[in-house]
């Protein structure tokens, strides 16, 4: 139960980075500047390393010794745990912005906690994580400023980036079974403690920005237990293109 319970909470987490790491190498050569086409998709590859040593953690956990490989390429749709929001699409720059400040922050939190974790290889991928979500905290954090507190369209924009977006966060403290079991071993994170140190956090920035926090009221949730939006189908089928062409293809 432990082995099974550990390789699902590790896969929660490799998906959170794959996913999102691909929606941000999305931009390159599309950013609206060129220093943030580089610092978009030097996010996206942090994160996409991040994804690595998750999924190579899942293969030495998993029985069926699966490659990290087949973890990223080869799973179906409802294979996939990660956070509804992280599959939503870029739209614009507002919304890739509102997206990486509301999860950023939650990562940073999570991670610190994960850090503590009695599983000495999630303790290490943590800490080593931990750096490179302070500076996506940073970079998030001073974009949703500067267009909160920019011009009139700027303003409006990004608010309702993030009142467009607010109805995935419900998710980030809505725990599975597997989440449950982690905690209670020691070996994950108790989201439910995050939830308070998480929102005070993102207020602080929303009121230096000039934005207002939207209400907690109705909320979707399911990715963690394989239940996505439309928009992951379109996600993986450019994801897993070369892989489900090209079978076990190596470079």
């Amino acid at each position: 139960m432990q082995k099974g319970n550990l390789l699902k909470y590790s896969l929660h987490l490799a998906d959170n980075s794959l996913i999102l790491g691909h929606r941000l190498s999305e931009w390159a050569g599309h950013g609206p500047i060129l220093e943030q086409d580089i610092a978009m998709s030097n996010i996206g590859l942090d994160l996409i390393g991040q994804a690595r040593n998750f999924y190579q953690y899942c293969s030495l956990i998993d029985d069926k010794n699966q490659s990290e490989d087949y973890y990223a390429y080869l799973r179906q749709e409802n294979q996939y745990s990660n956070l509804l929001l992280l599959e939503h699409p870029n739209l614009d720059f507002g919304y890739t912005v509102a997206r990486q400040f509301l999860y950023s922050n939650f990562a940073f939190l999570y991670f610190a906690e994960l850090k503590k974790s009695t599983d000495l290889q999630l303790s290490a991928i943590a800490e080593k994580s931990l750096k490179e979500i302070a500076y996506h905290v940073r970079w998030a954090n001073e974009w949703i400023i500067r267009l909160g507190d920019g011009t009139e369209e700027s303003h409006n924009r990004i608010q309702q980036s993030i009142n467009d977006l607010w109805k995935f966060t419900g998710e980030f403290f809505t725990p599975t079974e597997f989440e449950i079991f982690a905690s209670e071993s020691n070996f994950g994170v108790d989201v439910l403690k995050l939830k308070h140190r998480w929102k005070s956090s993102i207020e602080n920035v929303f009121n230096e920005a000039t934005l207002t926090t939207p209400n907690d009221e109705w909320m979707l949730i399911g990715g963690k237990n394989g239940v996505h939006t439309e928009s992951m189908g379109y996600l993986l089928s450019e994801l897993q293109y070369l892989q489900r062409l090209l079978p076990n293809s190596n470079w």
